[in-house]
């Protein structure tokens, strides 16, 4: 026989009735769920939040936007097998016969780069005011087109004119503009960088970086053509390119590639001696990471959760043993095994619903004080580990409820009544 809405309906009130007059006990019980359940609702609403920041400074850098380096980016220069450190240094003249040879690709350019990442030491000065720590970069006009995440808050950006002319000109980062003008527009101002006079053209919106690098309010950008003139033993240099509209990206990435190994004379079959990665190792990179953010979080999930999975049998097993004469009684005016296993499950069930609600209601918060304190992760509780949460409590006061409750539903009638 089925059981009837009503008698669900009253086993559900019986088993809340029971869970009331144990508020202590019950209390306790469910400290386990409440752990395991806003671990992991906090950390999935974190780790998405996370995901939105890295997906959005991925589009920053350019959806079609690629680099060509000697080194794999991402990875520590003094780690690099020896293959790698005894690669040839890319030229400032690659990008003129990449353009010719790759017509697919929109915009070639090259970077230079002196930064502390790579051994060199920096320092920008004004008057009393210094910085040190600054990443200098020699670019083209072309490089804040390629890459939007260098975007121009206050004055411009470098000119062909300034290219041709490899004119002394400069642009701040916005981090690196407060500390030399802390009260002073800087724009037509001079800096010392390295002992060499700049004159500060522009000023970059603030941009704090991605916690994989620095980011774009350390970095002072110059001319490519002053970078050649001026800063001789810098050698590290890096070609962007972008696809155009409409063009193949693998056909644009073989078009270079192969420019590449003509110019670098690679002999056919060996492999690149130099690398080609899109924007998307960030993303590469920030998986690995949250790989084991993912096993953390389960780890310490699953240990709440069984912790409070053994304290939900604890109780129910106690719970079986103080109402054995009830469940007699039960028996006795025709409550059938279904009726009584369905009680206690229904007790269990509502623990872990109690732990898990209080668990996602903690998981909330944190994410919501996350948000609130460090507005450019935007972690949010979606509805799917709401649910999520929900049925993990329900799986819990299942899977741990139902040997107590199976146990109580085969107890003899007689048995029951003779127990003290």
């Amino acid at each position: 026989m089925t059981l009837t809405k009503g008698q669900i309906r009253e086993n559900f009130l019986t088993a809340l009735e029971a869970l009331r007059t144990s508020k202590v006990r019950s209390a306790l019980t469910v400290i386990g769920i409440v752990i395991g359940v806003s671990s992991v609702i906090s950390m999935a609403a974190i780790i998405q939040g996370l995901n939105k920041f890295v997906q959005d400074k991925v589009e920053s850098l350019g959806s079609r936007t690629y680099f060509v380096s000697r080194f794999p980016p991402g990875t520590d220069p003094n780690h690099w097998p020896e293959r790698i450190r005894m690669r040839k240094y890319l030229e400032y003249d690659y990008a003129d016969y990449v353009r010719q040879a790759a017509p697919d690709a929109e915009i070639v350019t090259t970077v230079g780069t002196r930064g502390f990442f790579f051994g060199d030491t920096n320092l920008i000065t004004s008057g009393d005011h210094s910085v040190e720590k600054v990443v200098l970069r020699g670019a083209e006009p072309e490089y804040v087109q390629a890459i939007p995440l260098f975007s121009i808050g206050r004055g411009r950006f470098i000119s062909k004119f300034d290219e041709e002319h490899a004119r002394p000109v400069v642009v701040l980062g916005a981090a690196i503009s407060e500390s030399l003008f802390p009260n002073t527009d800087p724009l037509g101002k001079e800096v010392r960088i390295n002992g060499w006079v700049y004159e500060v053209i522009g000023v970059f919106e603030h941009d704090e970086g991605l916690f994989l690098g620095p980011g774009v309010d350390v970095f002072a950008i110059i001319p490519l053509s002053n970078f050649k003139k001026v800063f001789t033993d810098s050698k590290e240099l890096i070609m962007l390119f972008t696809v155009r509209k409409g063009a193949n990206v693998e056909q644009t990435q073989d078009e270079v590639i192969l420019a590449m190994r003509r110019l670098r004379r690679v002999p056919p079959g060996k492999e690149n001696d130099f690398e080609l990665n899109s924007p998307d190792f960030l993303t590469n990179l920030w998986n690995q990471l949250t790989g084991a953010l993912v096993i953390l979080t389960t780890v310490i999930s699953s240990i709440g959760l069984l912790v409070g999975g053994i304290g939900v049998m604890n109780i129910m097993l106690i719970s079986v043993t103080e109402r054995t004469q009830e469940i007699g009684v039960r028996k006795a005016i025709g409550a059938r095994r279904a009726d009584i296993r369905l009680q206690f499950l229904l007790e269990a069930v509502l623990l872990t619903l109690v732990g898990g609600t209080i668990g996602i209601l903690l998981g909330a918060c944190v994410s919501t004080l996350v948000r609130t304190l460090v507005p450019s992760i935007p972690a949010t509780l979606s509805y799917l580990w709401v649910f999520i949460g929900f049925v993990i409590s329900v799986g819990v006061g299942l899977f741990f409820g139902f040997y107590p409750a199976n146990l109580a539903a085969k107890l003899e009638p007689i048995s029951c009544l003779r127990y003290e």
